[in-house]
């Protein structure tokens, strides 16, 4: 690990000052301090922001709001959370160890970087790391990688499963830089690769991220998060699914489906929800509207199942949510 400076801020303004002066923000640490052991990250100054404000769980008639520095076991926990959002409790359990549940920040779990081999190997071709050095896992081992979003400069998947569900549930990410507060739909805020992969959100350096928003919507109550994965913990998606489902009197009225572990980004499944609206709850809709699930998907070599694998993913997850009482 290379030298760094380490200093903590005492409030939003010495947080924003310390990242203005090329810091970075750190909290839970279970990413950065692992991409600088492996001298994938040389920041040559971190600011620990723990003693900020955001700690706050806050669930009303309209919305969620998560604080930043929400630790991931904490948010899996709330009672609340878990009878209104099941989906995110889910995403959330189904993420990790439980070691690094309890360190882990929500904040920090939006901002972690990609799991792909490539990016984590100094001395493999990557554009993520060192743009226009090439992407290695294009001609490489790339059974892990994206199959939806993806780009001649990187296939990287978006590791996290919370962001998967907060796609799906039209979350918005709450931020404060020395102009104030801003919010960005997470839909907004994670960036496909195109030409540009070393940007990954849409946030400026010195932006810190102080929460995250959801609304509530009748559907949130009936949700739920579906994780495939080579084994059963401490492993990331080969593909998952986040679905919330609003039925009344045999009827889809409203749903909502997003999938991880095949995306550059998390990916929201338009044309899968468009399919279920209005139409009788059944076996047979689950498998038609799932059947839109890889639509527009590029495959590699090694990753081509991943378009069937999707498909059933959602497919079972639509059953099994459509199920819940």
């Amino acid at each position: 690990m290379f030298p760094f400076q380490f200093t903590k801020a005492s409030d939003e303004a010495s947080a924003l000052a310390a990242a203005a002066s090329g810091a970075r923000y750190i909290a839970g640490g279970t990413t950065l301090i692992d991409l600088m052991r492996e001298t994938v990250e040389r920041p040559g100054a971190v600011v620990d922001i723990n003693a900020l404000p955001y700690r706050d769980i806050d669930l009303q008639p309209s919305r969620l709001r998560v604080g930043s520095l929400v630790r991931m076991s904490e948010l899996a926990a709330h009672p609340g959370v878990r009878g209104q959002f099941p989906v995110i409790a889910q995403a959330l359990e189904l993420s990790a160890s439980a070691q690094i549940r309890n360190m882990a920040s929500i904040g920090g779990n939006l901002m972690q970087r990609p799991r792909c081999l490539y990016f984590r190997d100094v001395s493999a071709a990557c554009n993520k790391r060192t743009p226009g050095s090439g992407c290695a896992a294009i001609a490489g081992r790339n059974r892990t990688h994206a199959i939806l979003g993806t780009s001649d400069a990187c296939v990287a998947t978006h590791p996290s499963d919370l962001a998967v569900a907060l796609v799906a549930l039209d979350a918005q990410v709450v931020t404060r830089d020395r102009n104030g507060e801003g919010r960005i739909a997470v839909t907004d805020f994670f960036r496909r690769p195109g030409g540009t992969p070393d940007r990954e959100h849409s946030l400026s350096p010195d932006t810190l991220i102080t929460g995250i928003e959801v609304p509530v919507a009748a559907e949130t109550r009936r949700s739920g998060y579906l994780k495939v994965r080579d084994r059963e913990s401490f492993e990331f998606a080969l593909a998952s699914a986040a679905v919330a489902l609003d039925i009344a009197a045999g009827t889809v009225r409203a749903a909502r489906v997003a999938v991880g572990g095949v995306g550059t980004v998390p990916w929201r499944l338009p044309a899968v929800e468009q399919a279920l609206v209005g139409r009788a709850a059944g076996p047979d809709l689950w498998r038609d509207a799932a059947s839109h699930a890889a639509d527009g998907a590029k495959p590699l070599s090694e990753n081509g199942f991943k378009v069937e694998l999707v498909k059933r993913t959602v497919e079972r997850q639509l059953a099994t949510v459509a199920g819940l009482s």
